[in-house]
């Protein structure tokens, strides 16, 4: 039986991620999920750029979970962070890297898992008026999927309106943007906030399952829950001359408490690669 089960841990969010996290961790591990809509995780930065957020995902997202549970009282805390951009391996398409901690004040550990969000909506435009984007509001989602307005500018105090999903607060939130930009041009994003997004929600869900099921995982060695995949070893060999390549040979798995780790051979079966990979045949 997993150790979490019939215990509570907090959720820090107030933008509704309990739709998305909560059943996962009740199936697979009985753990019940403590949502803390009255926090607000904003503090430590906004999608909008409103509050920039200071210090790596990894860190903010391990403090918002430990604000969590400050709120909740509980010794158990998750929190999730998002960031977006271009894709990291392919730079001509947006992406999303998701992180989801979980601290336990019990067995003082903290463990996390991160997504790579390939399905994503996110990106911007500029225009003049509404028209200007007939062609990309289908491309995002909208009216599913929510909208930010602010002007092209984007100067401190400048207005930002969040949450748009009517083609007439659409208008009128670009209208004041034209109006008020020193360029007369309005900047309309995705919001991406999870309870307006999805598209994200449905990412949250994936990786909620990830690390559940890393948490419903004992460790060989100690039997602490957590263990899971913590890294790779490069120097998969070319398959024409036997040289070591930069793709991956090894995954690392490891204990979040004792020090057992393992290395197991990857997981799609590959043993030997291209040379094509090769820094000897394709130098």
């Amino acid at each position: 039986m997993s150790p979490y089960c019939k215990r509570h841990a907090s959720l820090a969010t107030k933008h509704n991620k309990q739709r998305a996290v909560a059943r996962p961790f009740r199936r697979a591990l009985g753990l019940e999920i403590i949502p803390t809509p009255d926090l607000d995780t904003d503090l430590l930065g906004t999608f909008s750029g409103e509050v920039p957020r200071v210090g790596s995902a990894s860190s903010v997202c391990e403090r918002k979970a430990r604000l969590g549970m400050v709120a909740t009282g509980l010794p158990l805390g998750l929190a999730s962070e998002g960031s977006f951009g271009p894709h990291p391996f392919i730079p001509f398409i947006p992406a999303g890297i998701e992180i989801m901690t979980f601290v336990d004040d019990e067995r003082s550990f903290v463990v996390s898992e991160t997504f790579l969000a390939e399905r994503t909506n996110y990106g911007h435009r500029e225009a003049r008026n509404i028209d200007e984007l007939a062609n990309w509001l289908p491309i995002v989602g909208f009216p599913s999927h929510a909208l930010i307005v602010r002007e092209k500018s984007g100067d401190p105090g400048a207005t930002v309106e969040k949450g748009i999903v009517s083609i007439d607060r659409l208008r009128s939130a670009m209208a004041l943007a034209v109006a008020t930009s020193q360029e007369g041009i309005a900047w309309v994003e995705p919001d991406m906030r999870a309870h307006h997004n999805p598209t994200r929600m449905a990412g949250i869900r994936r990786l909620s399952l990830r690390l559940a099921r890393r948490l419903a995982t004992p460790c060989p060695a100690c039997s602490a829950p957590g263990w899971g995949q913590t890294g790779t070893i490069k120097g998969l060999p070319c398959e024409h001359c036997n040289a070591p390549t930069e793709m991956v040979r090894f995954q690392v798995f490891s204990c979040v408490l004792c020090s057992h780790q393992e290395e197991k051979p990857r997981s799609d079966g590959l043993i030997e690669t291209s040379p094509q990979y090769c820094p000897c045949c394709n130098p």
